[in-house]
């Protein structure tokens, strides 16, 4: 249910860019990934930090985008999320005792076995490279294609990439449970 969630905001962009065009999705893009973050903070009583970083890049640039009326602005917006994501995870893998991904899977892996903490940080590297690459390969289909391929490859391609790197992070930490 969290997946679906997270995801909504990208799924609703999709159907409004489908509808009506690129700013509208913009607009409908802000607006949600603003209720997401507020239904969060509200019925979990926390911020995500991550869905705030998403929204503060999504109303910067989205911003942007119906301000110069160029969707440019709204294309780079993976990228400059993932990049944060990508550095974020490199800081914790050079100046903590702890890398960001342990972090983030200890809590649900309690009681089910012990990771060791150069595996952490071998995944932890892996996730740091794989965000920096998704953040490529979006600047490349936002550059070298039209809007309908880019939101595409938004929808279909980065939730793909996604869910299938988490499975793989899955199968390749059930080896130490």
């Amino acid at each position: 249910m969290s997946f679906l969630f997270e995801i909504l905001p990208v799924f609703l962009f999709f159907i409004a860019f489908k509808i009506y065009g690129i700013y509208v999705a913009t607009v409908v893009g802000i607006v949600t990934t603003f209720l997401q973050v507020m239904i969060t903070r509200f019925w979990l009583h926390k911020w995500d930090n991550k869905q705030l970083i998403t929204l503060v890049v999504f109303v910067i640039f989205g911003g942007m985008t119906l301000y110069f009326h160029d969707p440019i602005f709204v294309k780079w917006k993976p990228t400059i999320v993932f990049w944060f994501f990508a550095l974020s995870i490199l800081i914790t893998q050079f100046f903590t005792q702890r890398p960001l991904m342990q972090r983030l899977m200890e809590r649900m892996l309690e009681g089910k076995g012990a990771v060791p903490v150069p595996v952490w940080r071998r995944l932890n590297l892996i996730w740091a490279l794989f965000f920096l690459m998704l953040g490529m390969i979006n600047l490349y289909i936002a550059y070298q294609y039209d809007n309908d391929v880019w939101v595409n490859f938004k929808f279909y391609g980065i939730t793909s990439a996604l869910f299938i790197f988490s499975i793989g992070q899955a199968v390749y930490l059930s080896r130490f449970m």
